[in-house]
């Protein structure tokens, strides 16, 4: 028996779709103004080993297409099922909303934090994660100052969209749906997706890819050489972009609403977490 038929064998079918799930919730992340699909990628376990992977593309390619074709699938969803669903309601109830997303963050934080040390630390890297949490802070603030840059949308503006979108996957923390709002492309990329519209669908896809490749391979190397500074820099973007995403103005009911949504989200991501342990997080490369 080959290794990619005992890899397939032993996947379960509980495993392939939880590893569906996650794809989903990282695609909700990257259509989702202030959230990034990059940090949830992070918190689901996912970020790392796909990074390996799209890295060194002709290492047990077979075995972790196989692996990580949920997860695309589940992405693919995510963004095109569920684009309506997460614009209504961050256009009506984007407070409770974004607090829903908060909790979910909290909860697996504490699973992020033993994966983070999985290596071994060193004070500094603490020093890393608190100026990495207020830099990122300041800089997402600073984001949201920026006055918009409307661009017409073309197959040009898809391809940057794209790009923007594979920087997402990239770096953790960044929010492709915060640059695409100031520059007027959120709107007719959203209806575009919604209403499959290949000429929206294929440069964002193409643009995607390319950035994708383009930076995978050193952000892995980065992880085989600078595990603990790697993982510390990302918890602290994490942290980061998440205090900055925390929305202002809510009172009344709303605040209760948000305080449930929050322990909500937590207790999912918490539970997720501890069943995620099972399995680790390993890349499948090597």
């Amino acid at each position: 028996m080959s290794t990619t038929d005992a890899v397939v064998k032993k996947d379960s079918i509980g495993e392939w779709l939880f590893r569906l799930v996650k794809g989903v919730l990282v695609g909700i992340g990257f259509i989702v103004p202030g959230l990034s699909g990059g940090v949830l990628a992070v918190i689901l376990g996912i970020y790392e080993p796909l990074m390996r992977f799209l890295g060194n593309l002709r290492e047990k390619f077979v075995r972790n297409i196989l692996f990580f074709l949920p997860v695309g699938i589940g992405g693919v969803i995510g963004v095109v099922a569920f684009s309506a669903v997460v614009d209504y309601a961050f256009s009506n109830f984007a407070a409770p909303f974004i607090w829903l997303f908060i909790g979910f963050i909290a909860g697996t934080f504490p699973s992020l934090l033993k994966t983070s040390g999985k290596q071994g630390r060193k004070s500094w890297h603490w020093v890393l994660l608190a100026f990495t949490t207020v830099g990122t802070f300041f800089l997402m603030r600073w984001m949201e100052s920026i006055q918009n840059m409307t661009m017409a949308p073309s197959f040009g503006s898809w391809l940057l969209s794209g790009a923007l979108i594979g920087l997402g996957v990239v770096v953790p923390g960044m929010s492709p749906s915060n640059f695409l709002i100031y520059l007027g492309l959120y709107q007719p990329m959203a209806a575009g997706i919604k209403t499959l519209d290949l000429g929206v669908i294929i440069p964002l896809v193409l643009g995607l890819i390319a950035c994708v490749l383009l930076f995978a391979k050193l952000v892995s190397w980065l992880f085989e050489k600078s595990y603990a500074f790697m993982y510390h820099f990302i918890l602290g973007v994490v942290v980061g972009s998440t205090l900055a995403i925390i929305p202002s103005g809510v009172s009344g009911w709303t605040i209760a609403l948000c305080v449930a949504l929050f322990f909500v989200g937590g207790a999912c991501s918490y539970a997720l977490a501890k069943v995620d342990e099972k399995h680790p997080h390993q890349s499948l490369i090597g």
